[in-house]
Order: structure tokens, then sequence, then C-alpha cells
């Protein structure tokens, strides 16, 4: 049985279109990008892998079934296909870190997204020792199209959190407090 949308809504189309302008904007993905397509499409965040590239003349690259969870297999894949723009959970990310070696630079990455799971302020900082591109935190429930919030990482940013951000374009974000009541401007 169902549990989440008793009503059967769907989300628009608008919603993914709005997305996907929003995301050609903000990272301005055109026809020198290579985009890895790993997100099981299971996911909601596999969209934009397929639809940001087809949208933008970017070239899209897809990696082989459970790709996803293979370390070696990602970094290989970058390196293969010049890979500009790669999307990862922030395991995913550790765990590409913990294998990279030194001598092995990722310098065809232009950026690197995260969501899926809450970014720890440690990976931020670790990733900035290591990379030069900015490193995005995206957020978005499953309910919403995709990411509804997004935050550019700052390597000189001492916050013991990573902030998920400001909304993307025409979205809105409410923050609540315990009992589920707006809290005022600046809490």
């Amino acid at each position: 049985g169902s549990t989440g949308n008793p009503k059967g809504v769907m989300i628009p189309h608008r919603a993914i279109c709005n997305h996907m302008q929003w995301m050609l904007e903000t990272f301005g993905l055109d026809e020198s990008d290579r985009i890895l397509q790993k997100t099981p499409f299971s996911f909601d965040a596999s969209v934009w892998e397929f639809f940001a590239p087809l949208l933008s003349g970017a070239c899209l690259v897809l990696a082989k079934p459970g790709g996803h969870t293979d370390g070696e297999y990602l970094i290989d894949a970058v390196h293969e296909h010049n890979i500009t723009t790669l999307q990862l959970v922030p395991s995913a990310l550790r765990m590409i870190l913990d294998m990279l070696p030194e001598n092995k630079p990722l310098s065809s990455l232009k950026r690197v997204c995260c969501g899926g799971e809450a970014l720890p302020a440690d990976l931020q900082s670790q990733y900035y020792d290591r990379f030069d591109v900015p490193l995005y935190n995206l957020y978005g429930p499953t309910e919403a199209a995709i990411d509804s919030t997004f935050w550019e990482c700052d390597p000189d940013d001492l916050r013991t959190l990573v902030p998920i951000g400001r909304p993307i374009n025409n979205a809105k974000v409410y923050i609540l407090d315990k009992a589920l009541n707006p809290v005022p401007v600046g809490v």
C-alpha cells in the first residue's frame, strides 16, 4: 500500500522543467561538458544526470550498471571519459577520496555535486584538500523535483555543519520549529 501520497498527486512536469532550467543556468553546462550518468534510474537524482546533458549539448556518459558503488570504477570512468560534472552521495565521495592516489588527480572535473545524504564538514574540508573545483551541496526530499536548495561550498568555511543553502529558482523554503510552526526570519 501507498503511505506517502494518498491522493496520487504526481510531481508536475513544470517542476522538473524548472529544476533543469535552474541547473543549466546555475552550472553553465554546455557542449564542452561530460556528465557521468551513474545514479540508478529509480532514484530522482538520476533525472538531471540524463536530462542536463541532453538539454545543454553536453556529452552523456553512461556508467556500467552498479558502477555507482565501485570507487575504483568511478575514478577510472572520470579519467577515461574526461568527466567534467559528477554527482555523488557524500559516502561515495568519501570512498573516492580515500581510494584516489595522490598522483592520479581527477583533473577533468569542473564541478562536483553532493546530495542524498548530509554532507559532513570534514568531508568538505577533505575534498578541498584534494580539489580546486567547486563542490555543491544539493538538498531535496524525494517529494520535490530533485533538488529544493543548493549551497556552493567554501574551502575556507569553518562551520561544523555544511548548510543546505538557499532555494533553487522559483522555489520557497519554510523553516519550521519543533511544533511545525514557521519561525521568524533569522532564526
